[in-house]
């Protein structure tokens, strides 16, 4: 029996012909984005595929991508978007099979595509729309899909694969090639819970250290509490042991524990990996982008001279929110209840200076429970990026998340699972 994910988005049962067989062409281990187009592309190929998913159902990340409405992939590709210890990578995959052939391939299983500035979205706006005509070729294909199995061993000879199933027992299946396609560690409770790197580890793989990416920051300065909330437009830059490392614009978050939004979660994984080395990490908040220092000095300086007997913190505001003018003085050294004629230049400068360069130190970064991705995972040079064959062993492969990739915000990650999953799957070369 097999469960299977209707057209409305509802798990049914079905019986699969091929459910009783033990044997395979080849066994993809995972039912995410990369496995699920894996196992498409190696039936298509011919012979048979058997897909082992440890959860009660497919594509569970891919439901919850994208607010449910799935930005699954992206029309601007370039090296920046993604993030690996070794820069070529990634883009010597996608040339195999890239945004255009992504698009290609899912139109030809029903999918409409939308198109929001570069940002693609089935037409629905449903993520299980994507979920949904995977499951419809996988069962056209005749792949077989196995449920709440977790794999707990691959031996010899070839690859022969020990599950533990959800009712403690056990199966064992034989496959003459293996797609890992289980995913990192951001959000195991979609999935994603780290067991693939040590099934990776069991052919020789060597692992960068697996860190949260795409994931919220934490701070020990305490005004992040008091101006928890608030959302305001800014460049963030981050540096490490005093060194910028990358800039990012957008909307910020600030949290009772730090800071979050897009551009926070851009440049998290910087974040994660520097802390992992013990360095120290703090980033720069310009919360003015419209002005430079100069111009801010001197609209400041107007403000005061037209309004000589406000408060400081009267005089801030509508200029940002005033939970944020309150930071700002205070950071700045100021009285909040001075009066503007009584500020000097010096005053007016470190004002300014504030809010162009707000520091705020960076301690920690969120858990991978609260992670979108991975950074880290098996080294890229152990993985042939024409075919995502193992350097290390014939006949096994390797997808997605769990090899040291990891895209930014904006269908990258999908982008990136549907290319490895798609080359990977196709290089199987099953004979008829």
């Amino acid at each position: 029996m097999e469960q299977m994910l209707s057209v409305d988005g509802r798990l049914h049962t079905t019986k699969s012909s091929e459910a009783s067989k033990m044997d395979y062409d080849v066994i993809v281990v995972g039912a995410g984005a990369s496995g699920l187009i894996a196992a498409i592309a190696a039936a298509e190929k011919g012979g048979s595929v058997l897909i082992i998913e440890q959860k009660e159902k497919a594509g569970k990340k891919i439901l919850a991508t994208g607010n449910g409405k799935c930005n699954f992939t992206n029309m601007h590709q370039t090296p920046d978007c993604y993030r690996s210890d070794d820069s070529t990578f990634a883009m010597k995959v996608l040339s195999n099979f890239d945004n255009k052939r992504t698009l290609e391939f899912f139109e030809r299983l029903g999918i409409v595509p939308m198109n929001r500035n570069g940002y693609i979205y089935p037409n629905s706006e449903q993520a299980v729309s994507i979920v949904s005509v995977l499951l419809m070729k996988c069962e056209a294909l005749n792949i077989d899909i196995v449920y709440m199995e977790k794999v707990i061993e691959t031996s010899e000879p070839d690859f022969t694969v020990t599950t533990v199933k959800a009712d403690k027992g056990k199966a064992v299946y034989y496959g003459k090639k293996l797609i890992l396609a289980t995913g990192g560690s951001a959000t195991p409770k979609l999935g994603s819970d780290g067991s693939g790197y040590l099934l990776a580890k069991d052919f020789g793989h060597k692992i960068v250290k697996p860190l949260p990416a795409l994931v919220s920051l934490k701070s020990p300065d305490k005004f992040c509490k008091t101006v928890s909330g608030v959302r305001t437009r800014a460049k963030a830059s981050i540096y490490v042991d005093k060194e910028l490392l990358i800039e990012e614009e957008g909307e910020i978050i600030f949290t009772d524990y730090g800071i979050s939004g897009i551009p926070i979660m851009q440049i998290s994984r910087y974040a994660s990996r520097a802390l992992d080395e013990g360095k120290s990490v703090y980033l720069i908040l310009d919360l003015l982008l419209n002005y430079t220092l100069d111009e801010l000095i001197g609209l400041l300086i107007n403000r005061c001279n037209n309004n000589p007997d406000k408060t400081t913190e009267q005089m801030l505001v509508g200029m940002l929110n005033q939970k944020l003018n309150y930071i700002i003085i205070k950071e700045a050294k100021l009285n909040h209840e001075s009066p503007c004629h009584i500020l000097s230049k010096s005053d007016i400068i470190k004002l300014a200076k504030v809010i162009k360069s707000l520091k705020v130190r960076i301690n920690e970064t969120n858990t991978f429970d609260f992670a979108q991705v991975t950074s880290g995972g098996v080294k890229t040079s152990e993985i042939d990026s024409n075919t995502l064959e193992s350097k290390l062993k014939k006949g096994l492969y390797l997808t997605g998340e769990l090899i040291d990739v990891d895209g930014t915000c904006g269908g990258y990650n999908l982008q990136w699972a549907w290319s490895t999953g798609y080359i990977a799957g196709k290089s199987t070369r099953i004979s008829g």
